[in-house]
């Protein structure tokens, strides 16, 4: 299929029309203020106003189901992302929904699926340990079975959004003198159960993560998602699409990588920078004048070019290594500017449209490598 140029439908383009007008109407100022000041990449809110609308439950749905069609999706994520919605914690609770409805018991799909519509189930991922590194497989969380219950004790390093959630995908290990990838069961933890305590973690660009501490937390067997020391077929879908271990689809109607909204966010403030040093300041001197700023710029271009064409996993690694590599380039082309916090209007030539907004960028860009590679 040929994407060099895309005409749409009179009814996709009345689609794209009402998306835009709804994303507008409700992704605020005050909606963004709240994400920059909070860092939890979630605003509650917005979020029940999709579900209201019905665009949650379109997104997650099949187009045979009464979804989105294949096209619509693709247009929903793009206007999504240009109108910058906080959108986290429904990736996670879109995922883990999936396996819900694939491993769980009828009782517990009746429990979550229609709340995650509406907007008001959300649900987290419980895998890294404080001590365990990116092999979720050494899990030492430790769920003992009791009558019809689980006793948990553990704890969980971040755990981003379960602050914002209902319900934690959490691994735990059922029998510890097995082998790692046989001794792994999958629950879904309701978060209100006595003895689970959440406390923040800022990371270095602002976000907020978790750790949660699980002391004698007892949960319902009817929590249990796949069979008892049977957790790894459940997690390996999920960690797949996390990681961009899945196939494309025959359409091309999709992100070539998983970490195409990060990439976005690099190559908005290469953007950024771009129109800076080109604008001239006292005396006509332009910063890209300088050789070795041109240079940077440039090679920052091409490698951001290069990384969104590289496709599934090997796309997730090079965007991650692009913005890693490039961050410290721009942010020594713009100088000083570059440590001014999101919000404050930087003048280090000339009048310069909140060039701050870009030095955030790069502080999110830094720490989705660093959020990433821990995966």
């Amino acid at each position: 299929m040929d994407f060099s140029l895309v005409e749409l439908s009179e009814e996709d383009q009345a689609f794209r029309d009402e998306a835009r007008r709804f994303l507008a109407e409700h992704v605020t100022d005050e909606v963004r203020r709240h994400d920059r000041e909070t860092g939890d990449n979630f605003h509650e809110g917005l979020h029940l106003k999709f579900g209201a609308a019905g665009y949650l439950a379109a997104e997650w749905q099949t187009e045979s189901e009464g979804g989105f069609s294949r096209v619509q999706r693709r247009i929903w994520e793009l206007e999504k992302r240009r109108a910058r919605v906080p959108w986290v914690t429904w990736g996670t609770t879109a995922m883990v929904a999936r396996s819900v409805t694939k491993f769980g018991s009828a009782e517990l799909v009746e429990e979550v699926l229609p709340g995650v519509f509406s907007g008001h189930v959300r649900m987290c991922l419980g895998y890294t340990e404080p001590e365990g590194g990116s092999d979720v497989a050494t899990c030492k969380t430790r769920a003992v079975r009791d009558g019809d219950s689980w006793v948990i004790n553990g704890s969980k390093m971040f755990t981003t959004g379960a602050h914002n959630c209902q319900y934690v995908f959490l691994i735990t290990n059922t029998d510890p003198h097995a082998r790692k990838h046989k001794s792994l069961t999958m629950f879904l933890v309701p978060l209100d159960s006595p003895g689970i305590e959440i406390r923040g973690i800022r990371t270095v660009d602002g976000d907020r993560t978790n750790i949660v501490y699980y002391s004698d937390v007892r949960v319902d067997d009817k929590y249990r998602l796949g069979e008892v020391n049977g957790g790894w077929t459940v997690l390996r879908e999920p960690l797949n699409v996390e990681h961009g271990a899945v196939a494309p689809a025959p359409d091309g109607l999709q992100d070539t990588s998983i970490m195409m909204h990060q990439a976005g966010v690099m190559a908005e403030a290469v953007d950024r920078v771009a129109a800076q040093v080109t604008r001239p300041g006292p005396g006509g001197y332009r910063l890209l004048d300088d050789g070795s700023v041109a240079y940077r710029l440039g090679r920052g271009v091409a490698r951001v070019e290069a990384a969104l064409s590289a496709p599934g996993i090997f796309g997730r690694v090079a965007i991650a290594q692009t913005m890693r590599d490039i961050s410290s380039d721009l942010m020594d082309v713009l100088g000083t500017a570059a440590a001014l916090p999101f919000g404050l209007t930087a003048r280090p030539m000339t009048a310069a449209p909140n060039m701050s907004t870009a030095s955030h960028r790069w502080s999110e860009s830094t720490a989705a490598h660093w959020k990433c590679s821990a995966t």
